[in-house]
């Protein structure tokens, strides 16, 4: 969705309080989360296509008003992140958007979802970057999990689809095409290292 396309929305001051209470909703659904930030992304200067869009998730919402996070005992605190990026997916910025998700055992702990800050030439770059993300948040997952005296889990799994992610993380070789990412690179590949 382009910022150009449609006319003015004519109450601009409705539009951004319905996207200010979306903010807020996206923390118990996340499943809304991609939708209602591409709606923030023109509070200053709405127009129709963006209050349809608007309109669009809350007849989503309407419709599915049972879903959202849920809670589950476990007995297990093993961490498992799923992680994903969309690589130069903004049709505006070709700027790729990120996520991923910590589970402890099968609850839903941390679901991160960002534009991401930087144009990146290839999609390796882009899921290495959400990997490293969410590998900063499995730490500190596993770090709280540790202070709260919990007990002590297996080796985080991280799954993730580029199989070019998966190998840069793992091979100790440095190539020249990865130097740009070599901070992330390194990172990870010493949490692999440590389990």
């Amino acid at each position: 969705m382009l910022s150009s396309d449609g006319k003015p929305v004519s109450d601009p001051s409705e539009f951004r309080s319905l996207a200010w209470d979306l903010q807020y909703l996206t923390i118990t659904r996340p499943d809304i989360s991609h939708a209602v930030q591409q709606i923030c992304l023109f509070m200053h200067s709405p127009k129709e296509p963006h209050l349809a869009l608007l309109k669009r998730i809350l007849r989503y919402i309407r419709g599915t008003v049972e879903q959202g996070l849920q809670l589950y005992q476990s007995t297990t605190t093993d961490i498992t992140v799923y992680s994903n990026a969309d690589w130069a997916g903004c049709p505006d910025t070709r700027r790729s958007t990120s996520g991923y998700c910590v589970y402890v055992g099968v609850t839903i702990l941390l679901p991160g979802h960002q534009r991401q800050t930087t144009v990146f030439r290839s999609s390796t770059e882009a899921e290495y970057r959400v990997i490293a993300n969410a590998v900063v948040e499995a730490c500190w997952v596993r770090q709280l999990l540790l202070e709260l005296h919990g007990p002590r889990s297996l080796s985080t799994i991280v799954y993730c689809v580029n199989i070019s992610a998966m190998y840069m993380s793992s091979n100790p070789v440095q190539h020249q095409r990865t130097k740009h990412v070599k901070i992330d690179l390194h990172f990870v590949r010493v949490r692999v290292s440590l389990g």
